[in-house]
């Protein structure tokens, strides 16, 4: 009886602790957000399409889609390399088959050849949390012959109740996504035909994607629950831009100068991984690798 009570009283001091073990990553131990100075969106961006369905009050963001239009950004001048960062706010409730996208590209410059890097989130219905899907196309791997490189992760937060920060850290070696300085996935570059090499400007955007976005396209937008809104602050956007000099270094998203990331960098990572990763594109054996060599060399 003595053992049980024993075991019982350790349960109730240790238990709490380890039931909420792993609700929160480790720290990274480094933070590249500090390191780079915000701008207002005046300062960077200007509107792209949807001017109706955008509003800036202060240095925020507003970006919205109803039934007659979305809305989208786009960054005054394209960069060859750089940290790419925005504290978000995405819309509570129900919002299957909407997209807020934070991202860079070239597909204006390459059109039907383009890269880009993409922060995706992809609606979702009541009761269920938002994927945030990473993307990788390469040289018109996204113009109708779809090569992409997803990856996807739940977060270990709301992102309905408060602004976090969203970002995409771009050199000649790899791409890291972060999400409030954790990095949840790296890129690394293994061949210039698998890495994105030309100069990509940033854009945001909210719109509709009701034939895939939330769960294979099985729920689709719902204009009952419009306007969906997307908002955006603390706009970073610094690097080398496509007319910078030839010496101009690439910024990292570790606290070496050689890239990559730290050891508990790495920790981090792994940590998101192993709870919130809910889709790896190397690991679905549905697709044809040969297409992905990344994946397996």
């Amino acid at each position: 009886m003595g053992f049980i009570i024993f075991f019982s009283l350790v349960f109730i001091l240790i238990g709490p602790s380890l039931t909420n073990a792993g609700s929160w990553p480790p720290s990274p131990g480094f933070y590249p957000s500090s390191k780079f100075r915000s701008m207002s969106f005046n300062q960077g961006f200007r509107n792209l399409w949807g001017p109706s369905h955008q509003t800036v009050n202060r240095d925020a963001l507003a970006i919205w889609l109803d039934r007659t239009s979305g809305s989208g950004f786009k960054s005054v001048k394209p960069f060859r390399s750089g940290y790419f960062g925005a504290s978000i706010k995405l819309q509570p409730g129900y919002t299957a088959g909407v997209i807020t996208a934070f991202y860079l590209s070239n597909n204006e410059a390459h059109p039907g050849f383009h890269d880009e890097v993409d922060i995706e989130f992809l609606g979702t219905t009541f009761g269920k949390p938002y994927t945030l899907q990473t993307n990788v196309y390469i040289r018109g791997s996204g113009d109708g012959k779809i090569i992409g490189r997803e990856m996807k992760f739940h977060l270990w937060f709301d992102p309905t109740k408060n602004f976090h920060h969203y970002a995409i850290m771009w050199s000649p070696q790899e791409i890291i996504f972060l999400v409030d300085d954790v990095p949840i996935r790296r890129y690394p570059r293994k061949s210039d035909a698998t890495f994105p090499l030309r100069p990509m400007w940033l854009y945001g955007s909210i719109w509709d994607a009701s034939s895939w976005a939330t769960d294979n396209g099985r729920y689709k937008a719902d204009y009952r629950y419009q306007p969906f809104v997307g908002r955006f602050t603390n706009f970073k956007a610094t690097g080398c831009s496509a007319y910078s000099s030839p010496r101009c270094h690439a910024v990292t998203a570790s606290p070496g100068r050689s890239g990559g990331l730290s050891r508990r960098q790495r920790m981090a990572m792994k940590w998101v991984h192993s709870h919130y990763m809910v889709y790896n594109y190397c690991r679905d054996n549905k697709r044809d690798h040969s297409l992905t060599p990344e994946c397996w060399k």
